[in-house]
């Protein structure tokens, strides 16, 4: 395993240790180093004036400082733009540290629900639309680090990249502080009311499972999901999918989304609208 290089940063842009605003935490940060051979190699990174800038600014949205400028570097950095030295493993840390943290919070949160209900709702707040509406919250798409291919492809509006940025830099902001209690208060923060309004019946289920089961209470039959058509190559693939409901003035709906489960949902949300729409005669079932 290679050493972690050692990282020069212009004299202009040398801070002090960078602490949490008051806005966020109190905690007084002490950096611990982090060993080699528990860390990617940051070999290749270089930290300029004009990142040190950019970081700055989400800085101000994430509610913390960093210490280490090299962890907040790598956690914006996708794998197209460098292959060996990207956010990947930060997301896997940062990925294990949120369901825990969105589980705790639940646990306190709503003392008198199940373990079923709670499994629901951590999972409405971990899924990867809750974290694009958090990463468009933190404007995460002004500071994605990618690819020229991954730029003009749209890659800073990919729902995929803009929720692994954020379980990346959850990952990051616990190995610069050390502190899972930092870690806790801005990951709620960034949370906000989600976790108040999750308790709504509404958002507990996915659309597929409203659909199936608004239609099963009319007595229709279950809707039938096809995939038309999967465009690109992967790992950037589009999947188009209709999803078909045995009613009489209802037509079939069509979606996309880059994995087929994403563009089922999507068909299925579209599908409870629509049915919403029809008269109530034909809402009855047999």
């Amino acid at each position: 395993m290679h050493q972690a290089a050692q990282l020069t940063i212009p004299k202009d842009s040398q801070k002090p240790s960078m602490k949490p605003n008051s806005s966020s935490h109190k905690a007084k940060v002490k950096p611990t180093p982090i060993s080699a051979n528990t860390s990617t190699s940051t070999e290749s990174l270089i930290i300029s004036s004009s990142f040190i800038k950019q970081l700055e600014i989400l800085t101000r949205k994430l509610g913390y400082v960093f210490n280490d400028l090299s962890l907040p570097k790598l956690a914006l950095t996708h794998r197209s733009f460098d292959s060996k030295t990207n956010y990947e493993r930060l997301e896997f840390l940062g990925d294990a540290l949120l369901g825990m943290l969105v589980g705790e919070a639940l646990y306190h949160r709503y003392p008198s629900e199940n373990e079923g209900r709670l499994t629901r709702m951590r999972a409405t707040l971990v899924r990867q639309e809750s974290l694009v509406t958090i990463a468009q919250n933190l404007e995460l798409s002004n500071h994605l680090i990618l690819g020229v291919g991954e730029r003009k492809g749209g890659g800073r509006n990919r729902a995929s990249i803009l929720a692994d940025a954020v379980e990346s830099l959850i990952g990051a902001i616990y190995l610069d502080s050390q502190d899972i209690n930092i870690t806790r208060q801005c990951v709620l923060s960034w949370y906000g009311e989600l976790i108040e309004n999750v308790n709504e019946q509404k958002v507990l289920k996915d659309a597929k499972s409203r659909l199936q089961e608004w239609l099963q209470s009319k007595q229709f039959d279950l809707p039938i999901y096809e995939l038309m058509e999967t465009q690109g190559n992967a790992p950037y693939q589009i999947f188009v999918v209709r999803c078909e409901v045995n009613i009489s003035h209802c037509p079939d709906v069509t979606q996309s989304g880059e994995s087929r489960r994403i563009a089922e949902q999507k068909a299925a949300e579209l599908m409870i609208n629509q049915l919403h729409k029809l008269p109530s005669a034909i809402k009855k079932g047999s």
